[in-house]
């Protein structure tokens, strides 16, 4: 990276150049309520929501002030996508719970549309659709029988995309292949979050930002929760903190690993080139294990480059380094572009790979997004909040289970082990692309 360019890359991120957090009112910690919430993202906010429109007394409990975690920070693809294959999840949950599983994508992603507008939410939202592209011939073969399954069991419009048609939707020799979904789009997910914070806010819930909790003890009837500006008893107690858990539930801070996600934006294109490089302006990713995840710019002037960092403590250069080289391994003509942000955030990845709501005593989890959160997190706020409501048929959820992510062997909150992990997938990755090349 040029040194003037290292100077003036914004570490914030691209999404906040146009959206701003509305500023709440510091109000005092009430002793008691029905439910305390710990976290001020989608999930959350979107439990929070709920709860307060039922007609119970909450209060929502973040250590910062709210848009700074991830719910401001990501790449604003709404996906709802689950990481392990429908085989894996029938090998592990059996048939009937995967298929659940994979229709509840379909639900949660039709639910944000709803709720979007319905509540007159703008945030740049475009049912833009989105390619997955296949780089060998196998891989391509995997994503026509995935598109196959998508239409037959889920009801889902999707179609492959053969070698000579790729350029219609991306511009690059990369990929031999792909998959298009019509039912995935992108969104501006500061003005999301800034939106939910607003209907929060408006409600009858009490949200206190800067206000970190620092501990619970269960007890009779509920949940005695210290924050540093007091007690609170609650009957329930939620936790949203999903890449972001720190030490105040060492039990939960085990099962979760916080895994950094990286996106650089370039500078603003041409349209021209906009329009060879993304020609209809999708969601875009591929089938790499290191997987990158990449759209244009919600006004459709830049490309937003994303994937995972691989560092586990401060702002080092390389990451960024190695987003611009994949970026021009995908888009050659795009080396050496000038950047104007680059900046990160933390997912929770768990065990199972999957997205987790779970109930401990008189406490109850909404996490685990394994960096698909747009969908999932507020999703899931929503169904636990109508758990904690005893509304049976709202709550029902394909990722309600009796127990939480096994814990993560040898781990306490500092996960050491993402470069060894990052290094094995980055080999992996190589060896595809030389076998590709020497085929």
């Amino acid at each position: 990276m040029a040194q003037a360019q290292a100077h003036s890359l914004k570490s914030t991120p691209y999404w906040w150049e146009d959206s701003t957090f509305p500023s709440l009112p510091a109000r005092n910690v009430e002793k008691t309520c029905d439910v305390a919430v710990v976290g001020g993202g989608y999930t959350g906010l979107s439990a929070a929501l709920e709860l307060a429109r039922a007609g119970k007394h909450v209060q929502l409990f973040d250590r910062q002030a709210l848009g700074l975690a991830a719910s401001g920070r990501n790449g604003g693809m709404a996906s709802g996508s689950i990481r392990p294959g429908r085989k894996d999840l029938v090998r592990r949950f059996g048939q009937e719970r995967a298929q659940a599983i994979l229709l509840e994508g379909k639900a949660a992603r039709e639910d944000l549309w709803r709720f979007l507008r319905d509540e007159n939410i703008e945030c740049d939202f475009s049912l833009s659709g989105a390619f997955n592209g296949a780089m060998t011939a196998d891989q391509a073969d995997e994503l026509r029988r995935q598109a196959d399954f998508l239409n037959r069991n889920l009801g889902i419009e999707a179609y492959p995309v053969e070698r000579a048609d790729v350029p219609k939707f991306i511009g690059t020799d990369l990929y031999v292949g792909g998959l298009v979904r019509k039912d995935i789009g992108g969104l501006q997910p500061a003005k999301l979050l800034a939106a939910m914070i607003d209907l929060a806010s408006s409600s009858t819930a009490v949200i206190h930002e800067n206000t970190a909790v620092l501990g619970s003890t269960s007890e009779a009837g509920g949940v005695r929760i210290q924050t540093q500006r007091g007690e609170v008893f609650a009957r329930k107690l939620l936790v949203c903190t999903d890449g972001y858990t720190d030490g105040f539930d060492p039990w939960l801070r085990r099962r979760l690993v916080p895994v950094r996600s990286r996106i650089i934006a370039t500078e603003p294109l041409d349209r021209e080139v906009m329009d060879r490089l993304m020609p209809p302006r999708m969601m875009y990713g591929d089938l790499r294990k290191l997987s990158y995840y990449y759209r244009p710019s919600h006004d459709g002037s830049r490309i937003l480059f994303g994937g995972r960092d691989g560092t586990t403590e401060g702002d080092s250069a390389a990451p960024i380094a190695h987003l611009q080289s994949e970026l021009a391994r995908l888009f050659p003509e795009l080396a050496g572009i000038g950047l104007t942000h680059s900046w990160f955030g933390y997912v929770a990845m768990n065990r199972d790979m999957i997205p987790r709501m779970f109930t401990r005593g008189n406490t109850v989890y909404a996490t685990g997004y394994c960096g698909s959160g747009v969908v999932w997190a507020r999703w899931l706020g929503k169904k636990a909040a109508f758990k904690i409501l005893g509304d049976g048929e709202q709550s029902r959820s394909a990722f309600d289970f009796d127990a939480a992510p096994r814990a993560v062997p040898f781990f306490n909150g500092k996960p050491w082990f993402i470069p060894i992990v990052y290094s094995m997938y980055a080999r992996h990755d190589r060896k595809m692309l030389l076998r590709r090349l020497k085929g």
